[in-house]
């Protein structure tokens, strides 16, 4: 396999880039400003910008399959070592993003009064976050966007527990069949089901059709007939979009499409050819911890000390963005790549 895919490094650098955009044309006094410069682009940006994530859930499920059962076959035994290195690869980087938007915050909160600036958090907050249950527990999140990290926990969890339950059949014919059939049947569950009732959005099953898309994607490229396979996963998408149209089911289809047409042609390791594309995609974990800390600073700046004209706002945005980038890039080079900080039994994930 190769180590690193560069469609897949653009497709995560440039969903994180939309999403940087998406919050700041979300919240605080630069959302305001940019509505009044650009109306249609905002207003486009704050309807559609959140369906970035999808990408990262597809992504994130075509990676899952990659490393843990790239024949559609588990090729672990107890998954709980498995469990416990993705909670800590998750966790350690989340929990110092955590406190960077506690102090970002407490710097915001100097300058401005605006209902972005999340409230100085409590004990139990703090533990909910490290655990990952902040989203189940309703617990007022640190940070924007945090919810999808407990979720891609959740949805990697889910599927360990799939091909784990399909891996203790003894014939390989019958682990392939069992897990393509279990990951299959909860994918319908949630495209069909679970997915329509948006109170479950807190919980893995609510995304894991989006997720599950990535997974049978890869499974589809690598079959010895993946063109049918491929088709099939079209039929399926398609069938749950007649049930109810969604467009971030769509945006799923249609990168899971893409990723497994672009494998079986073998685009996949070699295009696009751009190493800043390539550099977004390695640091967009991190760009996606820490660009809302320091969007808040930069409202609170220019609340502060600007008289909000356009020449200022402009410049702020461009200043808000291209910090977060800097910030993702840095928080990546001494925080999240430092994984010799934090040594974890099992092999590690490669998602």
């Amino acid at each position: 396999m190769n180590s690193r895919m560069p469609l897949i490094d653009a497709l995560k650098g440039l969903a994180a880039q939309l999403i940087v955009i998406h919050h700041l044309a979300s919240y605080g006094p630069l959302a305001e400003a940019m509505n009044r410069l650009m109306p249609a682009i905002t207003l486009w940006i704050f309807e559609y910008g959140r369906m970035a994530v999808q990408v990262f859930l597809v992504v994130a499920g075509f990676l899952a399959a990659r490393g843990l059962a790239p024949n559609s076959v588990p090729t672990f035994g107890n998954p709980l070592p498995l469990v416990w290195a993705r909670y800590v690869r998750l966790v350690r980087p989340f929990m110092m993003a955590m406190l960077l938007a506690i102090a970002g915050a407490a710097i915001a909160r100097l300058w401005m009064q605006n209902e972005a600036i999340p409230n100085p958090p409590g004990l139990w907050q703090f533990i909910a976050h490290g655990l990952l249950l902040h989203g189940l527990f309703d617990v007022p999140s640190l940070s924007v966007g945090v919810w999808y990290v407990a979720i891609d926990f959740q949805l990697y969890a889910v599927f360990l527990i799939l091909l784990w339950m399909a891996g203790r059949v003894e014939s390989p014919a019958g682990k392939l069949f069992g897990s393509v059939t279990l990951v299959a049947a909860m994918a319908s569950a949630s495209l069909f089901f679970f997915n329509l009732n948006d109170e479950l959005d807190a919980w893995g099953i609510y995304f894991f059709g989006s997720y599950a898309l990535g997974v049978m994607g890869y499974w589809a490229a690598d079959s010895k007939r993946p063109r049918t396979w491929l088709v099939l996963l079209v039929a399926v998408g398609l069938a749950a979009l007649l049930v109810d149209f969604r467009l971030r089911i769509a945006l799923a289809l249609a990168t899971a499409l893409l990723l497994g047409v672009s494998r079986v042609s073998g685009l996949l390791g070699r295009w696009p050819d751009s190493a800043v594309l390539g550099y977004l995609g390695r640091i967009s974990y991190s760009v996606f911890l820490v660009h809302f800390p320091v969007c808040l600073i930069v409202n609170a700046i220019f609340e502060r000390f600007t008289d909000g004209n356009d020449f200022a706002a402009y410049t702020a945005v461009l200043l808000a963005w291209s910090a977060s980038t800097l910030a993702g890039g840095i928080f990546y080079r001494f925080v999240e790549s430092r994984r010799q900080w934090w040594p974890v039994a099992g092999r590690p994930a490669k998602v």
